[in-house]
């Protein structure tokens, strides 16, 4: 009898998160997983030239770097050009 509670919990809370889960958009967990690349790509070449920087100072330069590099990127699909040779 105690346990009807908390399986009601659980089982709201699962399916609460359910349609969120689902509406988000496909390519926002590969977006988000390059940004992590660049920024850790950025960080090894910061801390391998600066020696005294740390790496929550490196941390936070790469992400406004990586940032405002991705902001003026166009946010369009690409298309591959049709040329004729």
């Amino acid at each position: 009898m105690n346990r009807l509670p908390a399986v009601i919990a659980i089982a709201g809370s699962v399916l609460g998160v359910s349609p969120s889960l689902a509406a988000s958009p496909a390519h926002s967990f590969s977006a988000k997983r390059q940004f992590v690349s660049q920024v850790i790509g950025c960080m090894r070449k910061r801390m391998a030239v600066d020696k005294y920087i740390t790496y929550n100072q490196a941390a936070k330069e790469c992400k406004d770097q990586v940032r405002k590099q991705t902001e003026g990127a166009d946010a369009g699909p690409l298309v591959a050009a049709d040329t004729k040779h």
